[in-house]
């Protein structure tokens, strides 16, 4: 009776429940059975996730990127993609179809960036790159299941009928971000300053996205997300690395990291989702940042990303959403922390570059070039720009406008400090 009652613990179906029970006179206890199960489970996920490669390259920061045929990928596990042809190019950009390859010039002495992995080698056309996923990752998270997943309800909620936005049970995430609702959006831009925030617990993490949202947050919503992050629970080490995010179900039982589900189809061969961006800033120091955007195929439907001035890096098949099928109803851009508050006081895990806004360039992050996209498929500055942050004694946000940058926010904090206790 005990053993089939971790069969049921464990939600076993029966043929791995009859398996279960034959080897535990082999294994001698129901425990070291229950150990090879649980192995059994995360190897037969990591050959799910891990697809053969038609070439490798190891990382200088260890990680192995695998070199896929595009049509392997993980996104074409998923039911609705069985019969999926790929768009190889956007039919619309907002920019222009790719009238240039349009590498951003240099502003205030930032610099393009690439990822570490290059310094190794490159994959082959017709290839993606794919970081590959380790059996210590899995056993990182706290089910199989849960892997390459967020928590529920990890979105600042700004309320529209309020002055001042609200916000849902947040399960210890605070943010410090810039947002526009109220009109129908068809995509976001930003240009992101990169950094490495200093993470105190490996549960919690820092990252700086956008968000670009569709329906109702108790249970239904729809996001697509975007940017960098530091996550040592999710990758084991704390390097500063390109993602990306996507649920249609308010991150209940859709959706993923990068492409660790069935969902985002990749197309370019030179970005890996997951992998360590270089360089990064340093306070005081040389500045680099990255563009994103993300903007809605008229045509077809699908959801593009471009990464940098020239990689368009794939797409969230339209089908994906129910909300996202339309428009979206909300954009934000800004930072995110988890603040687990393990020792009973607030977390000193850093957004950002971990100092105020106040204290500007060269030493506090940055967001710039903010623009939407609208109806009429062009990017444009947005309007009636809102602000939010749960504690500006913890993590600040400040918005601002010029020429150069057009709209603009600095934003980030050290978490705890004197006023933040």
């Amino acid at each position: 009776m005990a053993l089939q009652f971790i069969c049921v613990e464990m939600k076993m179906k029966a043929l791995f429940c009859f398996m279960f029970l034959l080897m535990v006179p082999l294994y001698g206890s129901a425990a070291s059975a229950r150990l090879s199960m649980e192995n059994l489970e995360v190897k037969k996920h990591l050959s799910s996730l891990n697809k053969p490669p038609l070439k490798s390259i190891k990382s200088p920061d260890g990680d192995i990127i695998d070199c896929v045929h595009m049509s392997h990928q993980p996104a074409f596990d998923h039911p609705l993609h069985k019969n999926h042809t790929i768009q190889m190019r956007p039919n619309y950009h907002p920019e222009g179809i790719f009238r240039d390859k349009k590498v951003g010039k240099n502003k205030k002495g930032t610099k393009p960036i690439t990822q570490l992995w290059h310094m190794n080698g490159r994959c082959p056309e017709g290839t993606i790159p794919i970081k590959r996923t380790k059996k210590e990752d899995v056993l990182r998270a706290s089910s199989i299941k849960s892997y390459g997943k967020k928590n529920h309800r990890s979105i600042p909620k700004p309320k529209s009928a309020d002055p001042e936005p609200d916000l849902i049970n947040q399960s210890g995430h605070q943010h410090a971000i810039a947002y526009v609702e109220g009109d129908n959006y068809y995509g976001a831009k930003a240009t992101i300053n990169v950094w490495d925030p200093k993470i105190q617990q490996p549960n919690e993490f820092s990252l700086s996205q956008i968000w670009i949202l569709g329906g109702s947050f108790a249970s239904d919503l729809n996001s697509i997300e975007a940017g960098w992050q530091v996550s040592p629970d999710l990758y084991g080490d704390n390097h500063t690395r390109l993602f990306t995010y996507w649920t249609s179900d308010s991150y209940q039982a859709t959706g993923c990291y990068n492409l660790l589900c069935s969902g985002f189809i990749q197309i370019n061969n030179e970005i890996a989702m997951g992998a360590s961006i270089y360089p990064i800033s340093g306070y005081h120091s040389s500045q680099y940042d990255i563009s994103i955007l993300v903007w809605k195929d008229p045509k077809e439907g699908n959801w593009w990303m471009q990464f940098g001035g020239e990689y368009v890096l794939g797409y969230w098949p339209g089908y994906l959403f129910s909300y996202l099928t339309d428009s979206a109803s909300m954009i934000e851009w800004g930072g995110e922390v988890v603040n687990s508050e393990s020792d009973g006081e607030h977390t000193t895990t850093q957004m950002g570059s971990g100092h105020f806004p106040e204290e500007g360039f060269g030493k506090a992050s940055y967001f710039r070039n903010i623009q939407i996209v609208d109806d009429s498929n062009n990017l444009r500055p947005p309007k009636d720009i809102g602000i939010f942050t749960e504690q500006s004694s913890c993590y600040n946000v400040q918005l601002d406008k010029n020429n150069e940058w057009g709209n603009y926010f600095y934003f980030g904090g050290p978490g705890r400090n004197p006023n933040c206790p």
